[in-house]
């Protein structure tokens, strides 16, 4: 019996060994013994013992004469920098670097003079832009007179290789702080989406300045992964359809692309598109300062304009404008400001920036193709209705029309092993990587239990692939739904009110090894959604919310808890 249960354990297709050395090994289990087979399990044993030892011990030594005391400083506004401060304290813990995390919002500003060594972690947003969390902190650095000459730092700024200005608040930040006398002690270090090769060179580096106690001597550069992880394709619109009622306040398309080209993608992965602007708004602004070409508008972003973008047109145009976020042509319509050069204005307009969509399909379940799952964007400016540039361009976009499109790859948003439990929290469009997830266990034949949390405003008009959904729940790949319609009923019930009713199962689950998930709205959503599992995990475990939220981030460290949130 011991030999079968070995020769099951040592499985081929998992190609630890050569060809070679698998025959040999079979071959040498073949005719041994029971009490053979037990001696050299315990000498193998020992060998990786030792082996690990010596590793350990290596470490060690590598390090030993490490002093230093990092402070490290994250702003975020996704979640991605605050996992990145985590596992860089945790390694640096069991490397014997002393070190603490911070988020830049608790940081106390004034005491930064008093500082001497501080990692940066900082995304950008929108235009360029800092994380809210750290707006203040940078304004405070660029208006004082402040003393940084006993600070030595390091950046590491994250962003999007597909907009124009990718990292530029990490830019920003790096040169602020050798504005006002602080240390490099690495090159400003630029990571994209897919930034886990980035952050450990950008790790590696830091340990050996702080072995060596001198910073690497180099001119500023940037350390950009070799490939940008973009695919791109065309295709065309092959189907689309609203997946909501008539009596809806929402309006969810569910698109489907046929590609042109054999199309690569993972569940997890995202679509990402360059929406086009409106000839005739083109037109309409060009001629309003008495200019023909409208040409030099194309590439520019015209809609939804940014507070600082408002502001800076505000001085050319010598107006004041009220709203914190406007389109262009309204801005002129409502405040007929002065005729200026048209190259002016095109001078302050950022170019139209890649909208990224999380896609709801899987290549194994829906061969060429690629689904989305879009909400029209709508919102106010004043008393008007108004659509965002993307979304409104994929509702409007013609079926069976070419669209470019590519494929952007998220690896740290992917499905576990096959037989490892999942647990999906996606209201709204947020359910799109879900479907995705599903489908793909479904037609590989995961083993691994399904439990998806679902949130909407009604349950009639408003529920998202139900019948896919419940094709799941009755042929089993979805173990459990937990669904919560907030406008059904007087009181408001969101998926965080599910998760609290569910608590001890939830618990358990996640007790038991299931991953995490989490997709949608990032504010309010998954603030409330946090909130909810850290009172659930205080809750069942009879722990202190602090612990409860280390438990979280222990999770999130470890790849057992992953986000999706804009």
């Amino acid at each position: 019996m011991l030999k079968i249960l070995i020769s099951i354990t040592i499985k081929p297709t998992i190609k630890m060994l050569s060809e070679t050395k698998l025959a040999l090994l079979h071959q040498i289990i073949q005719d041994a013994t029971t009490e053979e087979i037990i001696w050299t399990k315990g000498y193998l044993a020992g060998c990786l013992d030792k082996n690990a030892n010596d590793l350990s011990n290596s470490n060690q030594s590598l390090l030993s004469n490490v002093s230093v005391k990092p402070l490290i400083i994250y702003g975020t506004e996704t979640g991605n920098s605050k996992k990145i401060a985590i596992q860089l304290l945790s390694n640096f813990k069991k490397n014997k670097i002393q070190a603490k995390a911070l988020d830049v919002f608790q940081f106390d500003v004034a005491k930064l003079e008093k500082e001497t060594l501080i990692l940066f972690i900082i995304s950008t947003q929108g235009e360029g832009e800092f994380p809210q969390n750290a707006v203040a902190f940078y304004d405070y650095l660029k208006s004082t007179k402040i003393n940084l000459n006993n600070l030595s730092f390091a950046v590491l700024g994250l962003g999007d290789t597909s907009y124009p200005l990718f990292c530029n608040a990490g830019v920003l930040l790096d040169e602020v702080l050798i504005e006002k006398g602080a240390k490099r002690l690495l090159p400003l270090a630029k990571a994209d989406l897919d930034y886990a090769d980035t952050v450990i060179a950008w790790e590696n580096d830091l340990k050996s300045v702080f072995q060596n106690q001198d910073p690497i001597k180099t001119e500023i550069k940037t350390v950009v992964p070799k490939s940008n992880h973009k695919k791109n394709y065309s295709g065309q619109i092959s189907h689309k359809i609203v997946l909501n009622d008539r009596e809806s306040n929402k309006e969810t398309y569910h698109i489907e692309i046929t590609s042109n080209d054999e199309i690569v993608y993972e569940p997890g992965d995202a679509l990402g598109i360059f929406p086009k602007n409106n000839e005739a708004e083109l037109k309409a602004i060009a001629v309003y300062f008495d200019e023909d070409n409208y040409s030099v508008l194309t590439d520019k972003n015209i809609k939804g304009l940014s507070k600082k973008s408002l502001e800076a047109l505000s001085k050319v145009l010598d107006i004041v404008v009220e709203e914190n976020k406007a389109d262009l042509l309204d801005v002129i319509n409502k405040y007929q400001p002065k005729k200026v050069k048209l190259e002016e204005i095109v001078a302050l307009l950022h170019p139209i920036a890649p909208r990224l969509y999380s896609i709801s399909s899987s290549s194994e379940a829906h061969d060429g193709q690629v689904h989305l799952t879009v909400n029209l964007n709508k919102f106010k400016v004043g008393a008007v209705i108004k659509s965002g540039l993307a979304s409104h361009y994929l509702a409007d976009f013609p079926l069976h029309t070419e669209l470019e499109f590519y494929i952007h790859k998220n690896n740290n948003f992917r499905l576990p092993s096959d037989e490892t439990d999942i647990i999906m929290i996606g209201p709204g469009t947020g359910i799109a990587p879900f479907r995705s997830f599903i489908s793909q266990r479904d037609v590989t034949g995961a083993e691994g239990k399904n439990w998806l949390f679902f949130g909407e405003q009604h349950f009639v008009s408003d529920f998202y692939y139900q019948t896919e959904i419940q094709e799941w729940i009755g042929t089993g790949i979805l173990t459990k739904l937990d669904t919560a319609f907030s406008r059904d009923q007087k009181e408001k019930i969101y998926v965080q009110d599910r998760i609290r009713q569910k608590a001890t199962e939830f618990n358990n689950w996640l007790e038991n090894g299931a991953s995490l998930y989490l997709c949608g709205q990032k504010a309010p959503m998954s603030i409330d959604v946090e909130a909810a599992i850290v009172e659930v995990i205080a809750a069942e475990r009879n722990i202190s919310k602090d612990a409860a939220k280390q438990v979280l981030e222990d999770l999130e460290a470890a790849g057992k808890y992953q986000k999706d949130v804009y």
